[in-house]
């Protein structure tokens, strides 16, 4: 057995203009989501009692949360650019 320990991004987008874009940022220990980063929302948000305390040390960091907050037109929409571009010349 053991511990499993994880952390994914995604970016969710339902238009082509990339308008509606969320960058999500979520921790998670033993399938259990116990911090996330949403960039519609600007902050870290705890789901647990520990994903509470680690929320409100990232969010002090005025810095870091810049950098999240970028996310999603850095990350993101940069990559669904590139992504849906090479879909739509296979058609």
């Amino acid at each position: 057995d053991g511990y499993y320990e994880y952390t994914m991004f995604e970016c969710v987008y339902s238009t082509s203009d990339y308008s509606d874009m969320v960058y999500l940022l979520s921790y998670s220990f033993n399938k259990v989501v116990h911090l996330q980063f949403n960039s519609s929302v600007g902050k870290f948000v705890g789901y647990t009692e520990e994903g509470v305390k680690y929320a409100e040390n990232f969010n002090k960091d005025q810095a870091y949360l810049q950098q999240e907050k970028a996310s999603v037109d850095t990350y993101c929409r940069y990559n669904a650019q590139i992504s849906d571009s090479a879909v739509r010349d296979k058609s």
